[in-house]
Formats: structure tokens, C-alpha cells, sequence
């Protein structure tokens, strides 16, 4: 059967198995699901896990949407993300953070973006201007990925935004001195769409990571800026995603020697979606990263990696796989998403957070072979709690109590600027995981999380290194907030690892399968993730009560399988494709 013929033959099997809901456009005010009730609205049992630890770290950043103006322009309702990476190959998690940006009359103008240097002892310092950031003319910005587009054993920044997008070599001097040089026209990446969020992963083996870039609509002052758009009939808004015609995403090819070619029309991307989340992990176990993105108020799309070594060959089967639209058939307002194994099944599910009058979706991965297959979670994982009055981007699933099981943390915050229904600002929840079940703590009375923010982007990782994940959140013309990890660990263990691969090679699709006594637990290497943000490259693992590690085995994208043994819990490990592990001095005493 031909590729086209194959296509179609799928499709129609989709739009029969989901019957009629999904053979037809849904409105754009969909049904609300049923509701439930808030986890704000009881008190917290006990102390806050995490300490708002922003006054006093040294990062003092506010993102910028340049609403002010009045122009109730879209672009002014995606905000930022945050970006977690270590710049300087100190064993220290630094941030990068884009500013966005404001007008000039018709003209869209960047902020500075900015980059603050992780000094230990969980204090940091703004080192923008000493990397040469100062001298970069940023559009206005939204999503940072960092990697190592080169192998150069460097991580590299891709700043996206509003008509442009920005890669930046991370270049170390004879002096030993690193500074930030724009490559973008070098490189080949004259992408003149709008921007929002980018993943990385290496689709064809060689080692190099191909760029996946979101884009969003045809938004601008001279081409498409309608303002007549109101909620309540009378109060001028923000305008509604269905204003404006979706954007292609783009694929690009790593050469290898420093340059991308553009091959979206060679894969056949789908051109029908506003896209603002995008990740590469492996779904389906082959060890080659595949691709799902969040697209808003469409389709949400996930590519098999189906071709052969040393070839890109995307196979689109978002919704016979279960992973394009709700259980209701309808399609969401996509924003953030996060992919893990959260149910300990050895696969990647894959958590989206949504719109108003939408819950979170969470697709529980069932896939067996190579047909991937997913199933809506929500309701059965105990999600569906948090209710449906949330608008949300960042997420994450993270291990924030040690005990082997990965919890969830969501960040919200409205899209237009007068809601008819709930604050625009809203609670971040935090969701623990008990053996797979998924129960919304409750957080009046938290610092941080017992009051409500305008979120964004949020950017996970360890700060200082202590086997507890912190958390980076971006927000709308508010300071960006750090959340230090303070949840109590006694007797509950840890261990962690750094995958490098052979020569450079790009480790996304790699995944790490740990045995212990109390079970087996599975991380993934990904590509992107949150919204607009890069979270720690490292996988972290809580052991629980396990003082004692039975194994851990490195399944990598070139299709090897390592095992690791002799590990003793309470450190990161650096894993070399096809070397022993070494552990590593703490950074941060």
C-alpha cells in the first residue's frame, strides 16, 4: 500500500473508532466537563515542600509582555519559559530566562533575555553582559531549548519568538572565558514564523539532534490584528486562537557540520496546528525519540519515528493512537505538556495541560509493539480533581518526595486579560502520586502556591544538588519565582544520572530502567518539555526506603543496552555510552 493510501486507510479507521464527535469540527465553546472540587479549598495538612527561595538567590527577573500598550494582541498571552542548564560545565544548573518583549508603534521589539550563573549554596549571579548576551538584539521571546547542536560537548541556546528564531554557540575563548555568539544566519535557520516552543532529539542516528520549532498563527499589526473581540460583549480582549490560521511547524535536519536544512515538506508535517508545546521522547521503546506537540484549540499530533537508521522517516498518528483530542473527542486548548512513567508500566505516558472548561489530559501509554496506543487517564488516575476552572502551561512530573513514584506539578494562569468566570491569576497545584493515583494537595496557606500567579513556563531541575528537584516558574509581568526543594528525605533515598553519549552523541530517546527492591522504576531522555522551557538533562530517581540498588540499565537511541551496577545511592553518576559509571563529587557543599 502506498504512504498516502496508508495514511488515509488510517485516518478512516481513526474517525470510525471515535465515532461521530470526532468527524465533526467541535465548537469553540465545548461542553465543560464535570466538575469537582478544588484542592485549594481546604487548608494544608502539613508544611509547604518547597521554600520561595527568590528573594534571596540572586535571581531578580520579571518577563515583560508589553500589555501595557493596549493593543490586546495574542502574542501577548503565551509569556515565557525557563531554561535549566549548565553553561559552563561546573556540575551547577544555571537559568536563562527570555524577557519578551513590547512595541514601537507597529514594530514588535525583544527585551533583553538573561542568564544567571548558579554559584553554589543555591545563590546566583547575573553574568549576561560576561557571556555576551548584552550584545544580542533579542526578538520578542517566548521558549529557550538548550543542547548541543554541534557536539562540541557545549550547550548550545535556541531562543524562540515572534518572527525569528535565535541560535546561540556556546564558545569557550583561549582565555577559558565562554561567551554566547549568534550563528543563526550561519547555521541556516532563517525561520521568519512565529515562534513558541522548540525540542531537539537525534531522529536519523547519526548522532547529531535534528530542531522541531512550534509555530503558533498569523498574528500581526498589518496582516491579521482584529479588535473586536470581547467575552462579555462589551469589554474589548485578547482574541479568540480561532482568529487566526495555524502556522506550519518546521523540521529541521542537522547536517553535521554546523549548518540545518529545512525539511518539513519532505516529512509531510501537518500544517493545521497552532502549536505551543513540543517534546521528543521515545514512546513506543524502539530507543529512536518520536514527537508530540500541544497544539491550541487543534489537533495535537504525534510522529512515529518510523524510518531506518541514517534515515528520517515521520509517521503522523496522533489520533489512532488516542493522543489528538479529549475523551469527549473534542479538541483542547494545548499548552504544556510532560511525559513520564508515571504508572510504572516501563512506558512514557504523557500528561497536557489545557484550557478553561478543560481538565489536564493525561494519556496513559498502553502501546504494545509498534502501534502506539494511548488512553485517556484523567478521570481513572484520580487527575480530574484539580477541576476544570484552570487555563495552564508549564508542567512537570518530578519525584518531589523521594518515594519512587513521579508527581506532578501544573502552573497556571488566564490567557485574555478580563475573564467573565475566575481570576485571571491562578493557584499552582501540586499533584502527589501514590502507586499510580494522582490526588491534588491542598495549599492555602503555602508560600507560593497558596496564592495566585500569572504563570507561564516552568523549568524543573536540581539546584544545588542535594537529589531534590527544584522548580524555575516564569510568569506575566511578575518576578520569576525559585522554589527550592526543602520536602523532608529521611530515610528516603536517592541516585542520579548524567547519560553522555559516545562522541557527543545526542542522548534524547535514551531511556534508564532501575531495579530495586521496591520495584522497577523508568526515566526518559527528552527534548524539550514544560512549556517554552528545558528542564535538568540529569534523571533522578527516588528510592524510597531502598538503600540498595539491584541494577540500572541504559537503553540508548543507537540501540545498545548497558548495565550499570555497583551503585550506591546518594550521588549522581556520569554515564558514558559504553564505559563504567563514574560518581561525582558533590558541587554544592
Amino acid at each position: 500500500m502506498s504512504s498516502s493510501r496508508r495514511r488515509f486507510a488510517l485516518g478512516a479507521l481513526a474517525l470510525a473508532v471515535l465515532g461521530v464527535a470526532c468527524s465533526q469540527a467541535p465548537p469553540d465553546k465545548p461542553p465543560a466537563p464535570p466538575s469537582a472540587p478544588k484542592p485549594e479549598e481546604e487548608m494544608a495538612a502539613g508544611p509547604c515542600p518547597f521554600e520561595d527561595a527568590t528573594a534571596k538567590c540572586g535571581i531578580a527577573f520579571t518577563y515583560k509582555n508589553g500589555e501595557d500598550a493596549n493593543n490586546y494582541a495574542i502574542i501577548e498571552s503565551l509569556g515565557g519559559g525557563a531554561c535549566l542548564f549548565d553553561y559552563d560545565g561546573d556540575g551547577l544548573l544555571d537559568a536563562f530566562l527570555p524577557g519578551g518583549g513590547y512595541y514601537d508603534g507597529k514594530k514588535v521589539l525583544g527585551h533583553p533575555c538573561k542568564l544567571f550563573r548558579n554559584k553554589g549554596n543555591f545563590e546566583f549571579e547575573d553574568v549576561s553582559a560576561q557571556v555576551g548576551l548584552d550584545k544580542i538584539a533579542f526578538q520578542y521571546s517566548h521558549g529557550a531549548a538548550a543542547f548541543d547542536y554541534d557536539r562540541d560537548g557545549r550547550l548550545d541556546l535556541l531562543v524562540t519568538g515572534y518572527n525569528r528564531l535565535i541560535l546561540l554557540r556556546n564558545e569557550k575563548g583561549a582565555d577559558g572565558k565562554i561567551a554566547f555568539a549568534d550563528v543563526t544566519k550561519k547555521a541556516g535557520l532563517n525561520d521568519t514564523l512565529w515562534s513558541t516552543s522548540a525540542a531537539w532529539g537525534d531522529l536519523d542516528g547519526d548522532g547529531f539532534p535534528e530542531l522541531y520549532v512550534c509555530h503558533y498563527g498569523d498574528w500581526g499589526f498589518d496582516t491579521n490584528h482584529p479588535t473586536d473581540c470581547t467575552y462579555d460583549g462589551k469589554t474589548r480582549d485578547v482574541c479568540q486562537p480561532r482568529k487566526f490560521k495555524p502556522l506550519p511547524h518546521t523540521l529541521y535536519k542537522n547536517n553535521g557540520n554546523g549548518t540545518f536544512t529545512d525539511i518539513s515538506a519532505e516529512q509531510k508535517l501537518r500544517a493545521d496546528g497552532r502549536g505551543i508545546g513540543v517534546i521528543l521522547v521515545d514512546v513506543d521503546s524502539d530507543g529512536r525519540p518520536d514527537i508530540y506537540t500541544a497544539n491550541d484549540t487543534d489537533d495535537n499530533f504525534l510522529y512515529l519515528n518510523r524510518g531506518a537508521r541514517g534515515k528520517i522517516l515521520l509517521d503522523e498518528v496522533g489520533l489512532l493512537a488516542g493522543v489528538a483530542r479529549d475523551d469527549r473527542g473534542m479538541q483542547n486548548g494545548s499548552m504544556g505538556l510532560c511525559a513520564a512513567d508515571y504508572d510504572r508500566s516501563g512506558r512514557a505516558s504523557i500528561i497536557v495541560t489545557n484550557y478553561e472548561n478543560e481538565l489536564p489530559a493525561l494519556y496513559q501509554n498502553r502501546t504494545d509493539g509498534r502501534s502506539a496506543r494511548f488512553s485517556f487517564a484523567t478521570l481513572q488516575s484520580g487527575l480530574a480533581a484539580i477541576g476544570s476552572s484552570y487555563v495552564s502551561w508549564g508542567t512537570g512530573f518530578f519525584d518531589f518526595d523521594r518515594d519512587g513514584w513521579d508527581d506532578l506539578m501544573i502552573v497556571s494562569g488566564h490567557a485574555i486579560r478580563f475573564p467573565t468566570k475566575i481570576d485571571r491569576r491562578q493557584r499552582p497545584v501540586l499533584v502527589r502520586n501514590t502507586e499510580g493515583k494522582l490526588k491534588p494537595l491542598a495549599s492555602r496557606g503555602w508560600n507560593y502556591f497558596g496564592d495566585p500567579h500569572n504563570a507561564r513556563g516552568a523549568a524543573f531541575g536540581d539546584l544545588d544538588n542535594d537529589g531534590r528537584i527544584d522548580v524555575v516558574v516564569s510568569h506575566l509581568n511578575e518576578p520569576v519565582a525559585v522554589l527550592r526543594n526543602v520536602s523532608p528525605t529521611e530515610n528516603r533515598h536517592w541516585i542520579g544520572f548524567r547519560l553522555i553519549g559516545a562522541q557527543g552523541a545526542d542522548t534524547v530517546g535514551a531511556r534508564v530502567v532501575l531495579e530495586a527492591a521496591g520495584g522497577k522504576q523508568t526515566k526518559f531522555q527528552t527534548g524539550g518539555a514544560s512549556y517554552a522551557s528545558t528542564n535538568d538533562p540529569r534523571l533522578l530517581f527516588g528510592l524510597g526506603a531502598d538503600a540498595k540498588i539491584t541494577k540500572a540499565t541504559v537503553h540508548w537511541p543507537s540501540g545498545k543496552a548497558q548495565e550499570l551496577t555497583d551503585l550506591t545511592p546518594g550521588a549522581y553518576y556520569d554515564v558514558p555510552e559504553g564505559e563504567a559509571p563514574k560518581r561525582v563529587a558533590p558541587k554544592n557543599p
